[in-house]
């Protein structure tokens, strides 16, 4: 039976490989080995040097080789910042992973970008049949899995399926079935799903109701002076989408990107310019280039749809202005005003400012405060002021007084800058906004539509 159901699996993923008795593995005509070149073999190491994992796809890289690199740079520790190295003509791609290193060779000139992607990827397969662990006790634990997987994820060293869905409907964990092998229907979808252009989502899905949400997160940086000048500010968000469609729709987003207004319409209001951005397999680049519309077919739950990083024009939601008042040797009073600088019909939630105190601090104690909690907090070395609501345009103060320990030598206080976390919902401190979200489907079913913006504080400081 065993030999059938391996036949089967190989026969639903298109594969012509060791399992037909006599044929030899199939491999790449000699014109596109020509154009494009692969790794020959991967490992996983441990940090002693010990080889746990070893996967040849190709013969050209001897097992003296890959000791070779164990030896000078796993176990000596050597050049492990250097994640390609070059060894008598052989060159090792590599990444650290906790207590594992997974690595690959290769004797040809071939792109290491792609080699490093097919690593990483290969990590998060491994992450997601041990429940989010990837460490050597899990390696040790699961030999025959990881073979197996890497037997099916690549084919004489090119890559073919690196999508965990589609891998765990025939590569079972625990003696769960997810797919009957007899079935023929379900090997056809198998089929389609692992050698069609959309593997990240299968055929014939279907829900009640056909519903997508869109949260556009963003993490904005920003560092102030004690002049108030603006020294740094970043924003690096994500576009992250749960889907709940059914069949296979093809999604249009639109954002005011900078070059579309300026396209569209000289009065509309100013867009917003990426610096940097990166997207999920699913986007179609080539549409993206030409009229800046992200067109994708979505897989099938929540997936990170985008991420970027914005420079320009970047709206701070609160501004401060904190005072240190020496009041004699031993004292000084320190306050805090904080105004919201975002909308009135917005709230920001779980606002949170830490107001460092000097290190010789013997007490300190809060003489105003118009909203919220604060207290002085010795194990952070700061007085933290706690507002769980904070309104849009409003200003509040807080005023205490700290006392000071006597000391043998009197160093000058280097102060640490106020930090600062919140949460502000329906809001984007880029200005980044969604035009329009349209699904079509052959269909034509009605889709509800969700789209949410949040903003936290990523690396927020002010310097006293």
């Amino acid at each position: 039976l065993k030999p059938f159901r391996l036949q089967v699996v190989a026969a639903a993923v298109g594969y012509r490989k060791r399992r037909r008795k006599g044929v030899p593995p199939s491999r790449p005509s000699a014109a596109r080995r020509a154009e494009v070149q692969m790794i020959s073999s991967i490992l996983l190491i441990n940090l002693k040097g010990e080889i746990l994992i070893w996967r040849a796809y190709k013969d050209n890289v001897s097992r003296l080789e890959w000791q070779t690199f164990c030896n000078r740079v796993v176990a000596a520790k050597e050049s492990r910042d250097k994640p390609v190295q070059g060894i008598g003509g052989c060159h090792f791609i590599h990444t650290i992973q906790g207590d594992v290193v997974l690595a690959a060779a290769t004797k040809d000139n071939i792109n290491v970008v792609l080699v490093f992607k097919l690593l990483f990827k290969l990590v998060d397969i491994f992450k997601n049949y041990f429940g989010g662990a990837f460490d050597e006790n899990q390696v040790r634990r699961n030999f025959v899995l990881i073979y197996e997987l890497l037997d099916e994820s690549l084919d004489y060293g090119y890559p073919q399926i690196l999508e965990a869905e589609v891998l765990k409907k025939y590569i079972t964990q625990g003696g769960a079935k997810t797919v009957d092998l007899n079935d023929q229907e379900q090997l056809k979808k198998i089929t389609v799903q692992a050698t069609g252009v959309c593997s990240w989502r299968a055929e014939g899905i279907k829900h009640k109701k056909n519903q997508v949400w869109i949260d556009v997160v963003e993490n904005v940086n920003i560092l102030m002076s004690a002049k108030r000048e603006r020294l740094r500010a970043d924003v690096s968000g994500q576009l992250l989408v749960k889907c709940q469609l059914s069949g296979m729709p093809e999604c249009k987003f639109g954002m005011n990107d900078k070059l579309v207004m300026s396209r569209s319409d000289k009065a509309a209001p100013q867009g917003i310019a990426l610096d940097d951005y990166r997207f999920h397999q699913c986007v179609r680049l080539s549409k993206f280039d030409v009229d800046r519309e992200i067109t994708f077919i979505p897989p099938d739950g929540v997936f990170e749809l985008m991420t970027y990083r914005i420079t320009d024009n970047i709206e701070s939601p609160f501004k401060l202005l904190p005072n240190v008042k020496v009041l004699g040797r031993n004292r000084m009073e320190l306050s805090l005003q904080v105004t919201a600088m975002y909308d009135r019909n917005i709230t920001a939630t779980n606002v949170k400012i830490d107001f460092p105190c000097p290190k010789n601090t013997a007490r300190a104690s809060v003489q105003k405060i118009d909203h919220g909690r604060a207290k002085f907090e010795p194990s952070q070395g700061a007085i933290v002021w706690r507002i769980r609501r904070f309104p849009g345009r409003h200003e509040y103060t807080c005023l205490a007084e700290v006392e000071l320990a006597s000391t043998v030598t009197d160093k000058q206080w280097v102060k640490p800058p106020i930090t600062m976390n919140f949460d502000v919902p329906q809001f984007t401190a880029s200005g980044l906004r969604v035009r329009f979200l349209k699904v079509q489907e052959k269909s034509n079913y009605k889709v509800i539509k969700w789209i949410r913006y949040l903003t936290k504080a990523g690396s927020y400081q002010h310097r006293i």
